[in-house]
């Protein structure tokens, strides 16, 4: 499996692997990095990393928008559940506190994700979680989208760093 750019030099810093947004983007989601819910059954997720410029600088003030299922492996079609935007801080750093999602019928665990650097383009991707039975029959997963992802306490953590052309 490919890691997650590490940006380490100029010449390796490929934009991150491009994914179709799915049916059930919404916009003008609210600003929040937080999608946990009071009295779910669910496990607990905190998604973090940097998002980086194609020369290997943190992007500050970056816009990512997420979006996923819930616990049951339904999308909220009518309202904000499961879905949120933020801005990286002033060393490009994020952190998303929300759940791991359910299985959507016919896909594998994932992520939606659009990021983008201020005044740049939108990179619209999907992120995935490594292990998981489905991502060999999933045909839409790219294991370099996979997020490093460990056990912590209350739940799991895990990161990803993007890499948009700024």
């Amino acid at each position: 499996m490919t890691p997650t750019p590490a940006c380490a030099t100029e010449a390796d810093s490929q934009p991150t692997a491009a994914q179709t947004e799915g049916p059930y983007f919404t916009p003008d989601s609210p600003e929040r990095s937080n999608f946990r819910e009071d009295g779910a059954e669910s496990v607990p997720l905190v998604v973090s990393g940097l998002v980086y410029s194609t020369d290997c600088r943190p992007v500050p003030d970056a816009l990512i928008d997420v979006w996923h299922a819930d616990a049951a492996g339904e999308y909220d079609n009518r309202g904000y559940r499961m879905r949120g935007h933020f801005f990286t801080d002033a060393e490009g750093r994020y952190r998303l506190e929300t759940i791991v999602p359910g299985q959507y019928p016919g896909r594998t665990r994932h992520l939606h994700v659009k990021v983008q650097a201020p005044r740049g383009r939108v990179l619209t991707t999907q992120l995935y979680f490594p292990d998981e039975p489905a991502n060999s029959r999933d045909r839409i997963f790219h294991p370099e989208l996979t997020m490093a992802v460990s056990d912590s306490p209350g739940g799991k953590q895990a990161e990803f760093n993007f890499v948009v052309q700024a």
